[in-house]
């Protein structure tokens, strides 16, 4: 085992760099949707075959972002992310050469494999290569991608499916990948220091094995359930679930007194900070995800607006999420993490208000201007939420487990992302079939959205005075020891 040192600073150079790359794989996952109809009309792919070409990516993405964290821990963060990088690139051009679905599916499960080596690295160098006002800087900028990337992926999508540049057509979403990756590959060598190895290589297969076998149990059938009608074998992968958990809470636990490190080290879900992290991340991210898919859906099939109609709709919410991530570090400087948490509760919560008063009057006509003020309402709210949930996901984290850590909290916000689109998704069209009515619909799901986000609300007050109570604590035992 290797003594751990002091990692090389990330000077501004090199975060742009990590951000590029962490643009990349968070690019695709909007931007393959809007180029999903004129796949299904290449390949003649059916409902489920499209839900399976969506699945593909995230789920490869969800089950090896933890082993992703793991090997940049003991392989060095930047050699792991270069690694990524290059596989992203090679398998977007695979995606954008393909001449079947078969090859397509393949190479859009590559591709998620690359994006849980990329992810990680990300955020756990900006943490172990940065302090003080420069970390929470840095933390604003890498919350804000998460906007700008699903804006850029809504609107590049559709201009570049629109334009059929040379005839590509769909294949162009791919395509445009590779010249990219090799402009970040680039600047890995040159700008992106390397963090030392602080473990000898071990691989815990038994904690990978079970952690794979439970996200696949829990993101398979709520990506493809609906599409099947919610039939047996779904069912049976679902309750599957609970007792994995629990084998592999006690393989990492005999790893851990073994004296090798597991993949989910127990000693990480053993910090509050982590525990309330995961809480927040599994409420907030099925509440993100919800609404985009319900919102997106009411638009589309209610309201009969285009799939370009409907992206640009989010233009606005997504800027407004920039610009609101990158100044969450001042006010987080002013009034600390937590009370910047709720308040951006209660500003998530005043758009939701504001957007279901606003569908009920302009319905059924709604559109970019008119839902304006109510989605930057939202995104403000958003980007608040998301740049707290980072900051004290990894508050207590130590700099070894830095890729431990930030793995496990991307690994619960894409799980999160699963479970919201089939919650409230299924609230949608329980809702519809009893009333028959999209507004009724959708806002039923706005309305469950709403209950969550009162929920996260409730439990951050509960952790914040908590939180209170241990600062006094700690302040008056040093008081009496002095």
């Amino acid at each position: 085992m290797t003594t751990p040192t002091a990692p090389a600073r990330l000077g501004n150079a090199g975060l742009y760099v990590l951000l590029a790359g962490q643009l990349l794989p968070l690019i695709d996952f909007s931007i393959v949707n809007v180029a999903l109809a004129t796949i299904a009309e290449s390949f003649a792919a059916s409902a489920s075959e499209l839900a399976l070409l969506v699945a593909a990516y995230g789920v490869a993405f969800a089950v090896c972002l933890a082993l992703g964290g793991r090997l940049g821990d003991r392989l060095g963060r930047r050699h792991v992310f270069r690694l990524g990088i290059a596989l992203f690139g090679v398998s977007s051009l695979m995606c954008g050469l393909a001449d079947s679905l078969t090859m397509l599916l393949g190479a859009r499960t590559l591709q998620g494999v690359a994006a849980a080596l990329i992810v990680p690295q990300v955020l756990a160098t900006i943490h172990a290569g940065l302090t003080g006002a420069a970390h929470s800087r840095a933390i604003g900028f890498f919350g804000a991608i998460g906007g700008l990337a699903f804006v850029i992926g809504q609107v590049l999508g559709g201009y570049l499916v629109s334009a059929d540049i040379a005839g590509s057509g769909w294949r162009s979403v791919f395509l445009i990948n590779p010249p990219l990756c090799l402009l970040v590959l680039a600047g890995t060598t040159r700008f992106l220091p390397e963090s030392p190895r602080t473990q000898a290589i071990h691989i815990d297969v038994p904690g990978t094995l079970l952690l794979t076998a439970t996200v696949l149990c829990l993101l398979l059938p709520l990506a493809l359930g609906p599409a099947a009608h919610w039939s047996w074998p779904y069912i049976a992968l679902l309750t599957a679930v609970p007792p994995l958990l629990a084998a592999l809470w006690i393989a990492e636990r005999r790893q851990e007194q073994r004296g090798l490190m597991p993949l989910l080290p127990p000693a990480l879900l053993r910090l509050p900070s982590i525990r309330f992290g995961i809480w927040l991340g599994l409420v907030f991210f099925s509440c993100w995800s919800g609404f985009m898919f319900v919102l997106a859906l009411a638009l589309q099939a209610g309201a009969g607006l285009e799939p370009r109609q409907s992206g640009d709709v989010f233009i606005a919410l997504g800027a407004a999420y920039f610009v609101a991530s990158l100044r969450s570090a001042w006010l987080v400087g002013r009034i600390g993490v937590l009370p910047t948490l709720l308040v951006g509760c209660l500003i998530q919560m005043s758009g939701l208000l504001a957007l279901m008063t606003t569908l009920h009057g302009v319905w059924p006509h709604p559109g970019v201007l008119n839902l304006m003020p109510s989605t930057i309402i939202i995104g403000i709210g958003q980007a608040f939420i998301v740049s707290s949930f980072l900051r004290i996901g990894l508050a207590d984290v130590a700099i070894e487990h830095a890729g431990a850590g930030s793995s496990l909290l991307s690994t619960v916000q894409q799980t999160a992302f699963g479970l919201g689109s089939a919650l409230l998704g299924a609230l949608f069209a329980h809702q519809l079939q009893l009333a028959g009515s999209h507004l009724d619909a959708l806002l039923a799901g706005l309305t469950g959205e709403l209950c969550l986000m009162l929920l996260l609300s409730a439990g951050t007050l509960l952790y914040y005075r908590r939180h209170q109570r241990l600062r006094r604590l700690t302040r008056h035992r040093r008081v009496c020891t002095e």
